[in-house]
């Protein structure tokens, strides 16, 4: 079976007929993120950091845990050939959706902020890039860090290489490491095999932080709406987005 991300992908609706996801143990956002701890989010894009971690963003926020979010790429290669979306203004753009929906994440919370921090490396390039990756997230961690990387088989290359780079880091300095499936919904099938069902967790979340997260996600424009100077659809089509706006997240442990 194919990890290619291509057509629609399983739709929510087959997920939502899925045993195996249902059966995930949940798992208290403590056990996840210990108190005081800080969580550090390793994201390939700018939008992956709430596809895959916003309603997690959104309580550690309010709990006061220090996070630092580590964006690897500006996004820029996201809209080829368009004249739109030039690459300087695509990252520019992409730089300030991150920023608009972190706000966004914290509208209704009196939490500690997100730090950002920008690599600058290229997008869809990371292939060539896992040594510098894993010693630039090797300067960042410390002991005792939680960090929160895309799966290291979640299909799309960037997500892949981030995985086995913060794994490697994380493992040297003595950091946990939970890995967040994102484009995995779109290619594996409701019984997959190939998803570590055992050791995957579910958080929770209640209906304010799934309405947080889904305006969060509205603040990147320049993935959800149409690219009239080369015809192309949304990057994050309606249905895809609808797979990452259920009332829990999955994380790998």
């Amino acid at each position: 079976m194919s990890r290619r991300i291509v057509g629609e992908g399983t739709s929510d609706a087959d997920w939502a007929a899925s045993q195996s996801l249902s059966g995930i143990a949940a798992a208290p956002l403590e056990a996840l993120v210990p108190p005081g701890a800080r969580a550090v989010i390793v994201a390939p894009h700018p939008d992956d950091e709430i596809l895959g971690t916003g309603g997690l963003l959104r309580k550690l926020m309010a709990a006061g845990n220090p996070c630092l979010l580590i964006a690897v790429t500006d996004g820029g290669g996201s809209h080829p050939e368009s004249s739109d979306w030039p690459v300087a203004r695509l990252t520019a753009t992409r730089r300030d959706e991150t920023q608009e929906a972190l706000r966004r994440l914290r509208v209704d919370c009196s939490g500690s902020p997100v730090e950002v921090l920008r690599l600058g490396l290229p997008d869809g390039g990371l292939r060539g890039q896992e040594d510098a990756l894993t010693a630039a997230l090797l300067a960042q961690l410390a002991p005792g860090d939680v960090v929160f990387a895309t799966w290291d088989q979640d299909g799309h290359p960037d997500h892949e290489v981030v995985g086995r780079s913060a794994g490697r880091a994380a493992a040297q300095c003595g950091a946990a490491l939970i890995q967040v499936p994102i484009w995995a919904w779109h290619w594996a099938l409701p019984e997959d095999a190939r998803m570590p069902w055992a050791t995957a967790r579910r958080l929770e979340l209640n209906a304010a932080d799934v309405a947080a997260k889904a305006h969060a996600l509205q603040a990147f424009t320049s993935q959800i709406t149409p690219d009239a100077s080369t015809g192309r659809g949304p990057i994050l089509p309606d249905w895809a987005l609808t797979r990452m706006l259920r009332p829990f997240e999955v994380y790998f442990l």
